[in-house]
């Protein structure tokens, strides 16, 4: 198989398969847009050099360099992407030193550039597409959007490419270029905020951010609150995150609390009384109610009303004559064992129990996120695989 035809199905050809035509086949699929009129050379990487633009850093360890130029040795999948001389510094004339006598600035296929200069190669394919060097805003585009959606590309070098495009966009107009910026990417002017938030952080959080030791919503938490006190240090922030996740633990804990409650229908209400008898207690509908008495008087109804269904538990500071139970001590309150007709669980209805688990059901995703998108993320930075597996089929049962 040729390499024109193997790298056909690379992303840098928009998976278009290059074989198989003649002269005129390819001259009238190129007119139509089939495929792309540029075309595969082979070049020396001593006449290419990288784009400073490029916002990824992180290219891989000696080894990991090592192990992929050596596969790049046995063949190579996807050509690099390249622009000429000229048409890059018709954009950026200010970097002509950088291009020094290069005769071509490299833009897409960098890790395979160092990989391959590690382990000696002295040549790679690639294309050549001044196309992209159309305009600044196209040609930043176009560098960030090949590397969003890298599993390898950290949160910070995201960051820096979303402010290198917002600024070639301020170039045209300092009116909307986060606007601008958005529409490029597909994403919402809030998004980009975020981002450029993130480039706000003491380099101690956004080195935390790049080794993925923390998600990127802590990262836009810590954002906020060093806006508010640009004096706090790396460690002051943590602090103030374990803070804030000791709260949200709590709160957690006490949702799932009440989404218990809801299910099961148990109720905990307190009574507090001047008077209180003991009769009216075995009467009342079942719940679990703390009713204070200081003294016991016949024929009196608990303020609590007849629709106050509990469990009861009696407080007294004399034992009332009406339980047929002894105190423990004529000053110390006693508990009085709950009646067996209080025992009885309550009777709500199913609707219920359901309008109540849909209440607090919509609360905790609240919690997790303003969209489905940001729920999802929020649930999916939780959960391991296996987890989230589990919680998908979980789900689709009730789609």
């Amino acid at each position: 198989m040729k390499a024109a035809d193997r790298l056909g199905t690379g992303s840098s050809f928009n998976k278009v398969p290059r074989g198989g035509r003649s002269d005129r086949g390819r001259a009238k699929a190129v007119a139509q847009g089939d495929v792309p009129s540029y075309e595969l050379v082979r070049l020396r990487l001593s006449e290419v050099t990288p784009t400073p633009l490029n916002p990824r850093r992180n290219f891989g360890t000696d080894e990991q360099k090592a192990r992929f130029g050596e596969e790049l040795r046995a063949v190579q999948l996807a050509a690099c992407v390249a622009v000429t001389r000229d048409a890059y510094l018709g954009l950026w004339p200010e970097h002509a030193g950088h291009v020094g006598g290069a005769d071509y600035v490299l833009v897409n296929g960098e890790r395979r550039y160092r990989s391959a200069e590690h382990v000696g190669l002295e040549t790679l394919d690639f294309v050549v597409r001044n196309d992209l060097a159309s305009s600044r805003e196209d040609f930043v585009d176009f560098l960030l959007k090949e590397n969003l959606d890298r599993e390898d590309f950290d949160l910070v070098e995201r960051a820096r490419g979303v402010q290198a495009l917002v600024e070639v966009c301020a170039g045209e107009s300092d009116a909307g270029a986060q606007t601008r910026a958005a529409e490029r990417l597909g994403k919402s002017k809030a998004w980009v905020t975020n981002q450029l938030a993130l480039l706000t952080l003491p380099e101690g959080i956004q080195e935390r951010l790049s080794a993925g030791e923390l998600p990127e919503r802590e990262g836009r938490l810590l954002a906020r609150h060093f806006k508010a006190q640009p004096q706090l240090s790396t460690a002051d922030l943590m602090e103030h995150l374990a803070s804030h996740r000791e709260s949200q633990a709590r709160k957690r804990d006490e949702e799932k609390e009440l989404l218990r409650a809801a299910k099961s229908g148990n109720v905990l209400t307190a009574v507090n009384t001047e008077t209180a008898d003991a009769s009216a207690a075995l009467q009342q509908p079942p719940v679990l109610t703390a009713v204070n008495t200081s003294g016991s008087s016949e024929g009196e109804v608990s303020p609590s009303g007849a629709g106050s269904a509990v469990l009861t538990a009696v407080n007294t500071a004399t034992p009332p004559q009406a339980s047929g139970r002894k105190a423990s001590g004529t000053t110390d309150p006693t508990v009085v064992a709950p009646t067996a007709e209080a025992a009885v669980p309550p009777q709500n209805s199913p609707a219920d129990h359901a309008s109540k688990a849909r209440e607090y059901a919509q609360v905790l995703m609240k919690e997790l996120g303003d969209t489905p998108a940001s729920q999802a993320t929020t649930i999916a930075s939780a959960l391991s695989k296996a987890e989230l597996n589990a919680l998908i089929e979980a789900l689709q049962k009730h789609v």
